[in-house]
């Protein structure tokens, strides 16, 4: 199954003006969390805001966040995490799967947010031009435990472990068979879509699961890591020519560098998690311009 854009054009910064700032794992049922969301404010007229995925899981909630953000940001680019996917008790809107992806799309296309159906967006401001490319590529049981050949020897594993993410249970692939056949068909439309680039401009690539497995080595529970990418990811950030990517979904947040690219984890992660950092929920990180820490 494909998905086709009918958004009618190609949107552009203000040439020489503004940030593109990125942010995610908003979790704003949270109430400390949903009063983070309502003090996020641009630092300038023409920033851009990434939201890179688990706005929340309640569709009304995450409507409410990306509504709020796009009356204040110049541009909001969207990508899809794994909670926003859930199909919930609580959740008047029972849509499951693909037909609950596309409704978000369509959601978001009313307020004007940029998603992964959407033509990439061009950043002409400060370190542009850059391509940005929110992807929605989810993961495919490849980041394995140490030894498990196999999905079910590694689940089994987890399983044994008690370490089970959620969406074992509230993520729905349909129509796909299968959560990871989903991934498979989402990669194959995504690699086409970046394959078609223009080969000469930077990218900035937008992913809510980290694109290679390096990041999930510090996880306090390993097991974990099979709900985190896929391997056929790992090379996209050489392949597609990324000046950044930016992700989300560990709750760890941090800038690291492979093959001399650089990631941004962006997370917000859950009241408990921001207050063990001891450092508050943090700000929107900076993607461009970029300034090296000293």
């Amino acid at each position: 199954m494909r998905t086709r854009s009918t958004a009618p054009t190609v949107q552009r910064s203000d040439p020489g003006a503004g940030a593109l700032l990125a942010i995610s794992d908003l979790h704003v049922a949270y109430a400390d969390n949903r009063e983070v969301v309502q003090g996020l404010y641009p630092r300038s007229p023409q920033d851009w805001l990434i939201v890179a995925g688990d706005v929340g899981e309640i569709f009304a909630d995450i409507e409410w966040a990306l509504e709020l953000l796009s009356s204040r940001f110049a541009q909001v680019v969207w990508a899809p995490g794994n909670h926003e996917l859930w199909c919930t008790d609580s959740d008047p809107i029972r849509l499951r799967g693909e037909p609950r992806y596309q409704a978000l799309v369509a959601m978001c296309r009313r307020l004007g947010v940029l998603t992964p159906e959407d033509p990439y967006a061009t950043w002409t401001g400060p370190d542009g031009p850059v391509v940005i490319a929110p992807l929605f590529v989810l993961y495919d049981y490849t980041f394995r435990v140490p030894g498990a050949d196999t999905k079910e020897i590694s689940l089994a594993r987890a399983y044994e472990a008690g370490v089970v993410c959620t969406d074992e249970m509230l993520l729905h692939p349909d129509p796909y068979p299968s959560r990871e056949a989903w991934c498979a068909a989402r990669i194959e439309q995504t690699e086409q879509r970046l394959s078609a680039c223009d080969p000469a401009l930077p990218t900035v690539l937008i992913n809510h699961f980290p694109l290679v497995r390096e990041p999930t080595a510090i996880l306090r529970y390993p097991e974990f890591a099979q709900w985190c990418g896929s391997e056929r990811t790992a090379d996209w950030h050489l392949r597609f020519n990324a000046a950044a990517a930016v992700y989300g979904h560990l709750h760890i947040p941090r800038t690291t560098y492979y093959d001399g690219v650089r990631f941004e984890e962006v997370s917000v992660g859950y009241p408990r998690e921001w207050r063990r950092r001891g450092t508050g929920p943090g700000e929107p990180r900076t993607i461009l311009p970029f300034t090296a820490k000293p």
